[in-house]
């Protein structure tokens, strides 16, 4: 037993140890909540993003750093990172935003893994619908990509998402699902011509027609709105293929946060950073 310099008996170096642990814990979590509530205000009295895209990357990278090896659970909590955002968003007054979860790349990964990505998205999609805060927020769901290459049961939790929110018009929650940006505008130039050729039109009238305009109108949503704001979680420095068309005045943000460790601290600071630049699209 330790003892002080009066000769009572004193706490172990051990307990001292934990305890300044503790003490350190508790000022850090003050720092950060004094932190966060100076940069909800800063974000607060700027202009806001109207569309938010976001590459959810590094759940295998996060999951090497926690000791996860288990498929499903790895991407069951990227998953879970979803009602965060949606909340943050909410809170923000964001009316959109675009999440980039599966492309047709990710098929060649393992099997086991292609299976827990598409696991939890379809478990995410089925969860979101009985959702009571997605009703009072009054969240839409949709999804993009080529449906072609995923499971029935994913299609099957899809189409009741969008057919159960469709009527709401508080926000608009994209799930970019088996999408990848060369095949949207890949598919959206085979769709416009084929309308070429349903009306009668020849090869060089057909020709004509691409125009970007006309390409932008045949995208698998054409009529939403270019996101604003990209944000890329886990250090990595590229789109990698989301949004290609859409992008083109998109103002970009490279977080070196994975997705499942990605806080609300590291979206204000987003948001921020696009708060404080200069948009002059291309003029």
């Amino acid at each position: 037993m330790s003892h002080d310099r009066a000769g009572a008996p004193g706490p172990s170096a051990s307990r001292r140890a934990r305890l300044a642990g503790a003490m350190r814990r508790l000022a850090w979590g003050l720092v950060y909540r004094l932190y966060e509530a100076r940069l909800s205000r800063d974000v607060a009295a700027g202009a806001l993003p109207h569309h938010v895209g976001i590459i959810l990357d590094g759940n295998r990278r996060h999951a090497r750093l926690a000791g996860l090896s288990d498929p499903g659970e790895i991407y069951r909590r990227g998953a879970a990172k979803l009602d965060e955002i949606l909340a943050w968003s909410a809170e923000l007054g964001i009316p959109m935003i675009t999440l980039w979860v599966f492309s047709p790349a990710n098929l060649g990964r393992p099997e086991a893994e292609v299976g827990g990505i598409l696991g939890a998205v379809e478990a995410k999609m089925r969860a979101l619908v009985a959702d009571p805060h997605i009703s009072r927020r009054g969240v839409r769901l949709a999804a993009i990509g080529r449906r072609d290459i995923l499971p029935p049961a994913l299609l099957d939790a899809i189409d009741a998402a969008e057919d159960a929110t469709s009527g709401n018009e508080g926000m608009t929650v994209t799930l970019a699902i088996g999408y990848g940006g060369r095949e949207e505008i890949a598919d959206a130039v085979r769709a416009l011509l084929r309308d070429c050729a349903a009306a009668g039109m020849d090869c060089a009238s057909a020709a004509e027609a691409v125009t970007p305009e006309a390409i932008r109108r045949h995208l698998y949503l054409g009529d939403m709105p270019d996101p604003d704001l990209i944000i890329r979680t886990s250090g990595e420095i590229r789109l990698s293929g989301f949004m290609l068309w859409q992008s083109v005045h998109s103002e970009l943000h490279f977080c070196d946060a994975t997705w499942p460790a990605f806080r609300r601290i590291d979206y204000l600071r987003a948001i921020r950073a696009f708060q404080r630049r200069d948009r002059r699209f291309g003029r």
